[in-house]
């Protein structure tokens, strides 16, 4: 069975091995798509494919939306020439269960993949047509919190920035400038209205959206690349929304074990990849079946029936940030921040694995989350916390799901200051201090422990994608296991920055409290876990 407009033809094969195909016609919905664009995505890879696309599909199953996704990628067009265009579009969307069951389904949702490559100038090309469209409703992001960054931590315009700066609409490379490049052209072409709308995991993240695009289109006019009026065009809520979202579903990278069965069934190339750029993907994706989606309901120019999609809910700005708050600074992914990273020292592979087979780390997930979040965290009115919460951890259980500690640790210095730094804030407004937190701070310690490289009894690991990992492996170099003599200050200008954790984290009264778990659990071989054992047991 090859997954491709021919391949899915033949309907039998496909249902005698379990495999459920779509009800429509999956090459008019493409055909409509590239006609009539709806609804770009940026950032195409694994969770864009079984969320949003798995969300299209259903819209387009139940008949409420008739055309599929047009997919941009800015980053990585590895993804596009090795995923997308071979398999004409298709994907697979497996959903683990946590007995086991899979549901395996062929998503006919993703219309046309684009690569956003100014160099390109037939891709180039294709993109603008698609954002000059008149019948473009919206364009949503998953391309995570690095796709946002424009300056360094000292304030100073990244590289990539400049040279887009510099090089004005015509051919920029990072994300943004080609986002405001693209706006710029729709707004030449009679500025129809368009909700942006970012989906990405962080805070506020549709005014993260606005502060980027914003930035760089003033750069632009303060060279005269662009008119003042498109400024204020960017500036009309009624002509340019830009939405916020909370986002949640675990989506572990491709499993190997589910490629196999794949093939086994009968399905063809189903080898997951792993780009130069190290995008980890396949032809499938395999995530958990939960998921939430709670959009900000601006929609300039009209939009889907979004809320029919299974997990998505509308809301006003106030809604979507209570429930971002509550998600992403207490109910869920401070858990995986705080122990994820320390899975990796412990030398554990899978997260869910290491919960059942070391329940201290599952305790210390639960006072992250319950004893130490929860008591902050208002309710959006939409998902009760403290039900959003027992689900968590029946998730955080699913053995199925194959989710991995490193992949945990992907990127995490870039969430402290949201996945901790909210919730010590709220100590500090509350009682003066966060001085009676112990779980939030050993997490803290177990992030830095992770930095150094080596796991509990010494042994060398490659750490995961951070665009912090190589200044603070560096810093911590001269430490060494089993002299905690060596520790002698070097996390001080981390705990104290306040770009880094949000706060000042001395000023916040656990400063010196991380430091000093930092230290027992380089104290010896097998320090990291006792130490766990130690505060959590207290």
């Amino acid at each position: 069975m090859q997954l491709t407009l021919d391949g899915i033809q033949n309907r039998d094969l496909w249902n005698k091995a379990g495999i459920i195909l779509p009800s429509y016609d999956v090459k008019a919905a493409q055909e409509k798509a590239k006609k009539d664009p709806l609804w770009v995505h940026f950032g195409i890879g694994n969770i864009f494919r079984v969320f949003i696309g798995g969300i299209a599909d259903g819209l387009m199953e139940k008949g409420l939306l008739d055309r599929g996704l047009t997919c941009v990628e800015a980053y990585d067009y590895e993804i596009v020439d090795r995923i997308y265009t071979p398999f004409d579009d298709l994907a697979l969307s497996v959903i683990l269960e946590p007995d086991g069951a899979r549901e395996t389904r062929v998503l006919g949702s993703l219309a046309e993949a684009v690569r956003a490559d100014s160099g390109n100038r037939e891709q180039w090309e294709r993109l603008k047509e698609i954002f000059r469209a008149p019948s473009l409703q919206l364009v949503s992001f998953t391309i995570t919190e690095k796709g946002y960054a424009l300056k360094a931590a000292g304030g100073e315009y990244l590289g990539y920035m400049l040279r887009d700066i510099e090089n004005g609409p015509d051919s920029p490379s990072g994300a943004m400038g080609i986002l405001t490049s693209m706006l710029y052209e729709r707004y030449l072409a009679g500025g129809t209205p368009i909700a942006l709308v970012s989906m990405d995991n962080c805070a506020k993240n549709g005014l993260l959206l606005k502060s980027s695009v914003q930035m760089m289109a003033e750069e632009w006019s303060r060279k005269g690349s662009v008119e003042e009026s498109f400024l204020l065009w960017l500036e009309d809520p009624d002509k340019v929304a830009f939405n916020s979202t909370m986002i949640d579903k675990i989506t572990p990278r491709p499993s190997e074990a589910i490629a196999a069965d794949l093939m086994q069934l009968g399905v063809e190339c189903m080898d997951p990849v792993i780009t130069e750029k190290r995008s980890y993907i396949a032809p499938f994706t395999n995530a958990e079946r939960p998921q939430y989606l709670v959009i900000e309901d601006r929609f300039p120019n009209g939009r889907p029936p979004l809320e029919e999609g299974f997990g998505v809910y509308m809301g006003d700005f106030d809604t979507v940030c209570k429930a971002e708050r509550m998600k992403v600074t207490a109910c869920l992914n401070p858990g995986h921040t705080a122990v994820g990273p320390l899975g990796v020292v412990f030398a554990r592979e899978m997260f869910a694995d290491m919960l059942r087979d070391l329940p201290v780390t599952l305790r210390m997930a639960e006072r992250v989350i319950y004893g130490e979040g929860l008591p902050m965290v208002d309710d959006p009115g939409i998902i009760p916390p403290k039900a959003f919460t027992d689900e968590v951890f029946k998730r955080f259980k699913n053995v199925y799901l194959g989710d991995t500690n490193l992949r945990l640790a992907t990127d995490a210095s870039q969430g402290l200051s949201v996945r901790f730094g909210e919730t010590i804030k709220a100590y500090v407004k509350k009682e003066g201090s966060a001085e009676r937190l112990t779980a939030i701070p050993l997490g803290i310690a177990g992030f830095f422990r992770y930095m150094m490289a080596v796991d509990d009894w010494g042994r060398p690991y490659e750490l995961a994608p951070d665009p912090m990992a190589e200044e603070i492996h560096e810093a911590l170099k001269d430490v060494r296991i089993g002299e905690p003599e060596t520790y002698t200050g070097q996390l001080k200008p981390f705990l104290s920055s306040a770009p880094l954790f949000g706060v000042d984290l001395y000023g916040a009264g656990i400063g010196e409290k991380i430091e000093g778990m930092f230290r027992e659990m380089i104290s010896k071989p097998g320090a990291a876990y006792r130490t766990v054992v130690k505060y959590i047991s207290e």
